[in-house]
């Protein structure tokens, strides 16, 4: 008894036509990621230059003192920025995650910058908490922080604004 071989099935065409297109489709998706990735790094440069950029970021490292609940941001009292936290916001900031709570533009010169917290604080109390930083912008992008911390020598949350060098 001897071995029969068949020939090769030829692939349908329209499979392969079907399968090109598949990868044609996926090629310009990658390329329209990055070319949407570009223009958001440029509209960020057009709408934001180094010389007027400043931005504010949240850092959360509390959980024993404070349950945050809002955040309000001022710049020469404007407020420039207002959020309220969801239970899974609060919960990614205490796991390390940053929010970028602002970015703008602001001329150079001395700025006052004015956050107010409110939560729950010790006690199941209700907790409100401010604090404010002056700042001489200057032609360099400006980033600041805001470090909301538990502080065990007193019970209570620290707000502080930082300016990041």
């Amino acid at each position: 008894m001897g071995l029969c071989f068949q020939p090769a099935m030829a692939a349908d065409p329209a499979e392969q036509t079907d399968q090109s297109v598949a990868l044609s489709v996926e090629a310009l998706k990658k390329k329209v990621i990055q070319l949407n990735r570009d223009l958001f790094i440029l509209e960020e440069d057009l709408l934001f230059p180094a010389s007027t950029q400043f931005a504010v970021f949240l850092s959360l490292d509390t959980g024993k003192f404070l349950k945050l609940d809002s955040v309000k941001l001022k710049v020469d009292d404007e407020i420039v920025a207002a959020h309220l936290y969801t239970e899974r916001q609060v919960e990614a900031l205490q796991r390390g995650a940053m929010q970028r709570l602002h970015i703008g533009n602001l001329k150079s010169g001395e700025h006052e910058v004015t956050v107010f917290v409110e939560g729950i604080g010790p006690d199941e109390r209700a907790y409100k908490k401010a604090a404010t930083l002056s700042i001489d912008k200057g032609t360099d992008i400006t980033s600041l922080e805001i470090r909301i911390q538990d502080q065990s020598s007193d019970y209570q949350p620290d707000v502080k604004i930082v300016e990041w060098e």
